[in-house]
């Protein structure tokens, strides 16, 4: 008898749980008794884990690509009609094949960290593998028990029920995946700080292995957040980005505690300082990434970001948080004593003491964020009220904070460890200061009298003065001492000194995005109107012209499509076609926006209903949304360049008889 696929999937599935389970016994077992038996045990059985989680995670997509109906997760979230490309992401477009996606991550990034550092940190390596086989258990048993994506139908449907409309978009093939990536991440630097912590021996060994894994998950966070912002730009058709939703709130508080760390870092490398922060940091950043997948999957919130509305599940992912939270803060407090740190802050205009404001800032950011969010949901349980918490407390009282690290974000890397003089720190921020202070007065000048909005241009251009003006520094310096041309000299820092200049780059990619931020947010025009064939209207700069309405269709749904002219000064510059679909299947409508970017700003097009034969527009300009996008790429850019140094030179491993099986000794 032929088993089918889905069936050796699911085994696959229950297999690698089985096998996560086995490997916390074993590394247990080594680490109470130093078996190199039983550590390469469970060193094998990682590496099996993360071949078992593939495959099955192959034969989910296989499933959704041949149209396998007879699996209920396909079913429901696919049909014959869905465009390929829409069939593959739609494995992770929903709550069962998100969480085999996440686990997918999660064993893969464990083989890796076992097979990267399985002879630099051996003494280590059991409990690194016991606390990393034991979170991918907790989530194989949420997808083997509550969450099977491998779960038939029978009688088989003729037809599927279609993936959600909103996610039939490229977005979906980007977004998700590399934030999941990011989220798994922090998975790899908290089994580090659990093994030290466990071990007692909490120097600067343990923050150097897991420092680039930190810049790893920070990096892909960030590009799964600005994938998330600039897919709800386009697609949700309400000329924003952030909305401040729960969801979105959810990725951003483990990306602050993240930026805390990862600076945070710094200081117990050089200064052998922070060491409690930095272990603080770690397991906060990955509880909450944990309190982002409970948010998402448990059913209490009510978002198109969520996925499941069974409590039985988002019970699970509380207890498994809350055991995740014990266990993390647990071992903090329990060695909170070691964590002292063996040098103080001599200087109040050190880096070390930047990095502390950076801390305090950051975190107290992230509290702002927890409570906001969680918050309604608290006073839902406890009263059963409705209450939200929207933009406006947000903005107001997070922009002065973030302004805030800006300032440090430019200050910091120029202020030396251990400190420098007054009069020297006001020499080397002159420049910088006298820059803010010109665009202060030129934006007042040109009529802007808010002094929230005022400030944050005098410190973006600040931030970016600073930085650009420690570029230039770096290049003089390089070029005056290899005795080289300006371009000899630019390669030489990048290829030089990469983590430094690679963190540079990556501050003004920030500042790009916050120039971006405010430009769109603060400056924005926006524009309803009814518009019908030849008649026009203005915005900006330009003249929208309605050029005609056609009927258009896909493969799973129909549609209607507005051609609108742009013209400026009497010349066409652009055409553009915002439209609207039907998807009959799942029985809803989407809205198709059109943008125009330009260097100056997006201008931004969707349509509503049909009247008398026009068509009732929403049109926004958009000032430096662009600027948020192309500072994503530096960021992206500098981490990159952080990530390329080559690592220190390993000490040799002495390999004793006791070691044959292949477990190196220290």
């Amino acid at each position: 008898m032929e088993v089918p696929l889905v069936r050796v999937g699911g085994f696959a599935a229950a297999l690698a749980l089985a096998l996560c389970l086995f490997a916390v016994a074993q590394a247990a077992a080594a680490a109470r008794g130093r078996s190199p038996a039983r550590l390469v045990a469970a060193r094998n059985a990682v590496f099996a884990v993360a071949g078992l989680v593939s495959f099955a995670f192959a034969v989910l997509v296989h499933a959704f690509v041949v149209s396998d109906l007879s699996v209920a997760y396909v079913a429901q979230n696919s049909n014959h009609a869905l465009p390929m490309l829409y069939k593959v992401t739609a494995a992770w477009g929903a709550h069962e094949g998100s969480l085999l996606l996440w686990s997918l991550y999660l064993a893969l990034l464990s083989a890796l960290a076992v097979g990267l550092h399985w002879r630099d940190h051996p003494l280590s390596m059991p409990w690194i593998i016991a606390t990393l086989a034991l979170v991918q258990a907790g989530f194989l048993a949420l997808i083997v028990f509550l969450s099977n994506p491998f779960a038939t139908l029978a009688p088989v449907p003729a037809d599927g029920r279609d993936l959600n409309p909103l996610l039939q978009d490229p977005g979906l093939a980007f977004h998700p995946p590399v934030l999941y990536l990011g989220y798994v991440g922090f998975a790899v630097p908290f089994a580090f700080a659990v093994a030290a912590m466990v071990r007692r021996h909490i120097g600067t060994e343990w923050v150097g292995a897991v420092r680039r894994w930190v810049l790893f998950a920070w990096a892909a966070l960030t590009s799964g957040i600005i994938f998330g912002g600039f897919w709800a730009y386009y697609e949700l058709g309400w000329g924003g980005y952030w909305a401040w939703d729960p969801v979105e709130n959810a990725s951003l508080m483990p990306w602050l505690t993240g930026t805390a760390l990862m600076h945070s870092m710094m200081a117990q490398e050089r200064r052998h300082m922070f060491r409690l922060w930095n272990v603080f940091l770690v397991v906060s950043t990955f509880l909450l990434t944990l309190l982002g997948t409970f948010l998402v999957r448990s059913g209490v919130l009510t978002s198109v970001h969520a996925f499941a509305v069974d409590p039985g599940r988002g019970s699970y992912i509380l207890v498994f948080m809350a055991l995740a939270m014990v266990a993390g803060y647990g071992l903090v407090i329990w060695r909170a004593e070691d964590l002292e740190s063996e040098a103080g802050i001599e200087h109040p205009l050190s880096r070390e003491a930047g990095l502390l404001a950076n801390n305090v800032l950051l975190l107290m950011a992230t509290l702002i964020v927890v409570v906001g969010t969680l918050f309604p949901l608290a006073v839902d349980v406890v009263t059963g009220a409705k209450v939200s918490v929207g933009a406006p407390y947000f903005n107001r009282v997070m922009v002065p904070l973030m302004l805030a690290v800006v300032v440090l974000l430019a200050m910091g890397p120029s202020v030396p460890w251990r400190g420098m003089p007054g009069g020297r720190f006001v020499r080397q921020f002159r420049a910088p200061a006298l820059g803010a202070a010109a665009a202060f007065a030129g934006a007042a000048a040109l009529g802007v009298g808010e002094a929230l909005t005022l400030v944050a241009i005098a410190v973006v251009a600040f931030a970016a003065s600073a930085v650009l003006a420690d570029l230039g520094r770096a290049v003089i310096a390089r070029r005056k001492v290899a005795g080289c041309g300006w371009a000899r000299a630019v390669w030489m820092v990048l290829s030089q000194g990469r983590r430094r200049t690679g963190g540079l780059i990556v501050h003004l990619g920030i500042v790009a995005i916050a120039a971006g931020m405010i430009g769109s947010g603060l400056f924005q025009q926006a524009l309803t109107v009814e518009m019908r064939p030849g008649e026009a209207t203005r915005i900006h700069d330009v003249v929208l012209t309605l050029r005609g309405i056609e009927d258009i269709e896909g493969a799973n749904w129909q549609g209607r499509l507005a051609h609108v002219s742009v013209s400026r000064e009497g010349k066409v510059v652009a055409m553009m076609a915002p439209g609207k679909r039907f998807y009959p299947l799942r029985g809803m409508a989407t809205t198709e926006t059109a943008i125009h970017s330009e260097l100056g700003g997006d201008l931004y097009i969707f349509v509503g209903d049909e009247r008398d034969g026009g068509i009732v527009a929403q049109i926004y300009w958009n000032p430096l949304v662009s600027w948020i996008w192309a500072g994503w790429m530096v960021v992206l850019a500098g981490a990159l360049l952080s990530l390329s140094e080559p690592g220190r030179q390993r000490r040799a491993v002495v390999v004793r008889p006791a070691t044959a099986l292949g477990v190196p000794a220290e």
